[in-house]
């Protein structure tokens, strides 16, 4: 693991509810703005969360392939014909199905995406998120276009309307803090479905990848 970043910044979480919640499986690594020097504020939090997922699958699944930096994703994204030349070393931000197709050059794993018109209908897919967990256990990617904030899924709590997301949010900014820091700011935490935006569509990338090695 790279010593400078922090790990599972999920767990140890408070838990308000006991019952009906499903988790990643395994190790990861906290991917946020600057982490590594580069200056991506304000528009990398889509390559941040596809860091997040990648050291899931270095640590989990594949050990042989490095996380990507963001000038990497965007050359993969080039050379796959997805963006034009002009991308490279640009600012232009990526989203969930972006995500699944560097997944898929990258490890060979696909990924499904889940599309969701309004956040008022994010319930629909609660059970689609658990069997996901169940199954797969890898990290999750949400994006969205009014609310186009990226954001890793590590985890659902199903109680109907009153049902959370487990959000690990890349938008932070600072030296790697505790996880107890990240949970008590809100850059970790559960966030109840109905105060997802009304009005924006949400798409999520769901790699369908169990995790098959250890991290050395």
């Amino acid at each position: 693991m790279s010593p400078q970043l922090a790990t599972d910044v999920h767990e140890d979480i408070n838990l308000s509810f006991a019952k009906n919640c499903y988790f990643v499986s395994g190790n990861y690594e906290y991917y946020h703005y600057l982490c590594d020097g580069f200056d991506d504020r304000g528009w990398g939090c889509g390559y941040r969360t596809l860091q997040t997922i990648c050291s899931w699958m270095k640590l989990n699944y594949n050990n042989s392939i490095e996380v990507p930096s963001i000038r990497d994703i965007q050359k993969i994204l080039v050379e796959m014909q997805d963006k034009p030349h002009s991308f490279l070393n640009s600012r232009q931000w990526i989203g969930s199905f972006e995500v699944c197709l560097v997944i898929d050059k990258m490890y060979d794993v696909p990924c499904k995406i889940l599309h969701v018109n309004k956040g008022d209908n994010l319930e629909d897919i609660l059970d689609n998120l658990k069997n996901h967990f169940e199954k797969f256990g890898s990290p999750i990617m949400m994006g969205g276009d009014v609310d186009c904030s990226s954001k890793g899924i590590m985890g659902v709590h199903i109680d109907g309307v009153n049902s959370s997301l487990l959000v690990v949010d890349p938008h932070y900014v600072g030296k790697e803090p505790s996880k107890d820091f990240l949970q008590n700011k809100g850059w970790v935490k559960w966030q109840p479905i109905k105060e997802f935006l009304s009005m924006s569509f949400y798409n999520l990338c769901l790699p369908q990848a169990k995790p098959k090695c250890k991290s050395t």
